[in-house]
Parts: structure tokens; C-alpha cells; sequence
């Protein structure tokens, strides 16, 4: 269901973490944000790091970043670094207390010995396949695995072989010995270690068994003092295990997993299988493309950190599953860059027009605002000379009735310049507009006439041969279906999510534009210069148009 509009954004997690505090149950809050190295970030994860890192700050405490790299067939070190850029981006540090789980394989292990010395693990030989068909289902419970009744010694001693590679992968596994009978399956007698003969990106082959994500993590809270484990809605079904886990295990205090519903995002897909699909069979450009919700994506694409933090606070913490209109983490940016983006002109479509009563050769400097909202911002001489450049859509041979735009016989405004009148029209052979001809009222400079007349429309332009030329990307959803996921993944694909522009004009002030440079265009949005963008080629991305559906939402 969509967002309601009109509620305030709150935050239960901050009520819970207030009374412990009041309590006494906490004396100091410790979090943890816990990615698993086997993709790049998303916005979704930018809620979980603006949540565990923002609640750590505002009360006193500390959020460490804890790699959970316990599965190393789809680790990679490419990942682990971009996600520290990622998280350091948005405005955050750990400081010391960086971690991954592989820092307690020897620990963990330790524990999963205790358990099985405990009766409450055991070594098992079914396949996978079996474990599944052996777990029963919701409405019936499940079958007890034939090695479950083990003795303590044949399972130490199966473990132990597990772990010194004596097994091939699947063949066994250890199992938390449970219920299978419980009305939560997850609590059916679940895999704890498997093996997996894959060297691993920190411990090489030192390992050739790995502990299960819901072994590893409860664990690795523990023993790391968190207080509070803040996951998404999909793991409140397994807070019993980690419950469990740790009651047999681990002396008390044990930390508090809390549940918050994950970020839901129109047009956007969240799943880290589904954005790999995107990236390997050539959808897009890679992670970073401006289309995916990753957060290097959105990086490239001229968002901003302090966009994304507000977009976060906004959406507020809840406890339901929604889905966010896109079009508010558009207005977050428009607000952030509103503010603090220099202006600019760009033409994305050229048309030429010569000024005929403009002097041959002439070029003058005229002064342009750089930032209306921020006076400190100064201005910059813009070129201008007889020949220039408008947008072609700002020109029409029959314009209908509410068309105020240039066109035969009309007189409009060049925004900083001058007043110009359309005297001629110059077509080619096919009957399509290739040139205009103007005349410029040279007393109307700055954009005012002195006989008060008034005109429509002001249009922005760049000089002819005084500015440069450009490749513009114009990026839109990567899907056109409010939520992908239903159907077809691949079939709610928006075939017009990328338009690549590679005749555009801007203006001379933008030549030593750095990459992720952010700019308002003016009249046409927000843009920013791409990685690709270099000195003799230019390349800007659209971030986001100027119109805002949001704002407009809230207004009715």
C-alpha cells in the first residue's frame, strides 16, 4: 500500500531504546550496521545506516560496521570497499570499530561444540533437498532427521572432521537440534555450519566449514556488546532462533533484535539477485549506473548525501510494509540542491539563431546570478554574440493558442540578455526548421524594456560559437511499473530509461567542471557531470527534472 501522505514520520525504535536507558537496562547504546559483502549498497541500506548510525549518535553510543562475510563463494573485496565508501559518503564513521564476522570463526566454532556437548546440536547427512522435504510445511509439522539421536561423541567427532575437510560440500552439515514439531519451521532443527571448500577473501583456507547467517549473527552481536539489533521485517520470524542461539551459549545480557519495515521504493527494485541480473546480462552500465537504486548510483547520478539523510528522517521508522513514492526522495534532492547548485545554461537540442541587427564580431559579457537562493554564490559573464543556440522545443511554426514561446513574428526574452523578435524562418528541403533569424532590441538588455512592454516567455540560450559542446544522458525509471516485482521483472522494463544527447551546448563557465560537479540548468533540472566526463568531452547526467510531483501532492 502506498505511504500516507499526511502522517508524521516516527520513529518506535527510539521509544524503545529511551526506556531501556531510563530503565537502567542499557547504560550505553551500541549498534551495528551488518552488510554482507556480496553487492553494493542500495537506498534500502541507506535507511538501515542513517538508522543505526543516526540513533548511536543521537544517544552517546557507538555503531560499528560488521561485515557478515560468512559465505565466501559471492564475497569480494570490490564490495567490502565500496560499501566503506558508501557509508562514509553519507556522512558516517565507525571509527575503531570496524569488524567482520570472520574475525570469530574460532569462537564460533567454540560455541557450536558447546551446543552439540549440550545435546542440542547434531551432525546431519541428509541433503539438501531431503532437509526441506524433512521440515514439514506451515500446516504440518516436520520429520525428524534419522542422525538426529546421535550420541555427543559421534558428533564431536563428525564436526571435527567437518572442519578439518575430511567431508564434500553438502554431504554434511550441523543442525541446531530443536522441535521439529514447532509451528515456527524456522525453528525445525536449522543448518548452523555447511561446508564450503572455497578460500575465504580474509581467512584463506584456513576454514572449510562456515557458520549459517542466523548462527553468526546473534553471536557476533553478543560478542560485540550491541544492545540493540536493528534488522528488517523478514527477520522477525527468526528472533526465536536468535533467542535460542544465545540463551544456550552466551551468558546475559544478550542484545535486543528489533524489527523495522524495510524500505520499499516505487519504481525500484531492492533485491541484490535482481540488480545483479540487471548488471550481468547488460541492462545497465554496471552497480554504478545512474538507474540503479545503489547508492554509488545514485552518487554518479548527483545525489547527495545530505538528500538521502533527509529522504531517510522523512520516510520516519515504522513497523507496516509501504511503498515510498519515488517522487520523495526527488523532492529531498530538489531541496537540498535548491539551495546550494550554481546555475547555468545548456541547450540539449540546439537550434541556431542568427541575430541579423546584432554587429558581426561583436561579443559582449553579460552578467549572470549564479544561485538566487544563496547571495554569496556571486555571478558570472556570459557571452553573447550574434549567432546563439535556443532549445528547439522552445520554438514552434504554428504554435497553438497557449504556446508563449518563440515563434514567426514573436517576441520573447533571453534570459540575462536581451528581447528578440523571430523575423524568418529557414527550412530544409524536407520542410523542417534548420535556422532562425531574429532582430535583438538593444534597450532591453538585462531582459527589461524601457517602454514597459511585456513579453511571455524567457528562454535560456548559449552563444554559438562561445560555448561548448556536450553529451547530455537524460535518465528516467528503470522500470515503468510502480512495483516491478510483480510480473515479469524483465518485462517492466522501461525502454525509455536512458536518452543520450550528444549534440548539447553549454555555456563557457562549466569548462573545468570536475566529474559530480552538480548544476541547475536552467529551466531544464538538475545535472551533474559524469564520471566519463573529461576536459575534451563533456558528459552530464539529468539527477532529476525541476518539475515536483511531491510538492504538488502536498499542496491539494
Amino acid at each position: 500500500m502506498p505511504m500516507d501522505t499526511n502522517t508524521t514520520p516516527s520513529n518506535f525504535i527510539r521509544s524503545i531504546i529511551e526506556e531501556d536507558l531510563a530503565s537502567g537496562k542499557v547504560k550505553k547504546v551500541v549498534t551495528r550496521f551488518p552488510p554482507e559483502p556480496n553487492g553494493y549498497l542500495h537506498i534500502g541500506h541507506a535507511k538501515s545506516i542513517c538508522l543505526n548510525f543516526g540513533l548511536a549518535k543521537d544517544y552517546n553510543g557507538t555503531c560499528h560496521l560488521r561485515f557478515d562475510d560468512t559465505n565466501p563463494e559471492k564475497e569480494d573485496v570490490e564490495y567490502i570497499e565500496s560499501i566503506m565508501e558508501d557509508v562514509r559518503w553519507l556522512g558516517f564513521d565507525w571509527g575503531e570499530h570496524l569488524y567482520y564476522a570472520s574475525d570469530y570463526f574460532p569462537q564460533l566454532y567454540d560455541f557450536a561444540v558447546e551446543l552439540i556437548k549440550q545435546g542440542k546440536a547434531y551432525v546431519c547427512e541428509l541433503s539438501a533437498e531431503q532437509i526441506r522435504e524433512y521440515r514439514g510445511t506451515l500446516t504440518e509439522p516436520g520429520k525428524e532427521s534419522p542422525y538426529r539421536n546421535r550420541s555427543v561423541e559421534e558428533n564431536l567427532e563428525l564436526f571435527e572432521r567437518m572442519k578439518n575437510g575430511e567431508f564434500e560440500e553438502g554431504s554434511h552439515v550441523l543442525r541446531a537440534k530443536i522441535d521439529m514439531a514447532a509451528p515456527n519451521v524456522v525453528m525445525r532443527d536449522p543448518v548452523l555450519y555447511r561446508i564450503k571448500k572455497v578460500p575465504h577473501h580474509r581467512t584463506g583456507d584456513q576454514w572449510v566449514i562456515y557458520p549459517m547467517y542466523d548462527f553468526t549473527h546473534c553471536l557476533s552481536d553478543a560478542i560485540e556488546g550491541i544492545t540493540h539489533s536493528i534488522c528488517t521485517l523478514e527477520f522477525e520470524n527468526n528472533r526465536p532462533l536468535y533467542e535460542w542461539i544465545l540463551e544456550q551459549v552466551y551468558p546475559k545480557p544478550h542484545p535486543q533484535q528489533i524489527e523495522f519495515a524495510r524500505l520499499n521504493l516505487s519504481y525500484t527494485v531492492m533485491s541484490k539477485r535482481k540488480l545483479l541480473q540487471l548488471v550481468e546480462k547488460g541492462i545497465v552500465r554496471g552497480w554504478d549506473d545512474p538507474r540503479m537504486p545503489t547508492l554509488a548510483g545514485l552518487r554518479r547520478r548527483g545525489y547527495t548525501p545530505e538528500a538521502i539523510r533527509d529522504f531517510c528522517e522523512r520516510i520516519g521508522v515504522a513497523k507496516a510494509n509501504s511503498i515510498v513514492d519515488y517522487a520523495l526522495l526527488e523532492h529531498c534532492l530538489r531541496d537540498d540542491l535548491n539551495q546550494k547548485a550554481p546555475r547555468a545554461m545548456a541547450v540539449l537540442r540546439p537550434l541556431k539563431v542568427v541575430i541579423e541587427n546584432y554587429p558581426e564580431g561583436q561579443v559582449e559579457y553579460l552578467e549572470a546570478v549564479n544561485n538566487p537562493n544563496d547571495p554569496k554564490a556571486g555571478t558570472r559573464l556570459v557571452p553573447f554574440a550574434r549567432e546563439i543556440f535556443i532549445e528547439r522545443d522552445d520554438f514552434m511554426l504554428d504554435p497553438p493558442k497557449k504556446f508563449y514561446r518563440l515563434a514567426p513574428g514573436r517576441e520573447v526574452r533571453l534570459r540575462f540578455a536581451y528581447f528578440i523578435k523571430c523575423t524568418d524562418v529557414i527550412l530544409d528541403e524536407a520542410g523542417n526548421v534548420v535556422e532562425l533569424r531574429a532582430v535583438y532590441d538593444p534597450e532591453t538588455k538585462g531582459g527589461s524594456a524601457p517602454d514597459g512592454r511585456k513579453v511571455k516567455a524567457t528562454l535560456h540560450w548559449v552563444a554559438a560559437e562561445h560555448s561548448l559542446p556536450a553529451e547530455v544522458r537524460l535518465y528516467d525509471h528503470l522500470f515503468n511499473k510502480e512495483d516491478p516485482n510483480e510480473g515479469d521483472l524483465f518485462e517492466n522494463l522501461n525502454p525509455n530509461s536512458l536518452e543520450v544527447l550528444s549534440d548539447a551546448r553549454v555555456e563557457l563557465s562549466l569548462k573545468d567542471v570536475q566529474p559530480g560537479d552538480k548544476f541547475q540548468f536552467e529551466r531544464l533540472g538538475y545535472f551533474c557531470a559524469d564520471l566519463d566526463s573529461t576536459a575534451e568531452r563533456l558528459v552530464f547526467n539529468r539527477t532529476v527534472p525541476l518539475k515536483d510531483t511531491w510538492a504538488k501532492l502536498q499542496k491539494k
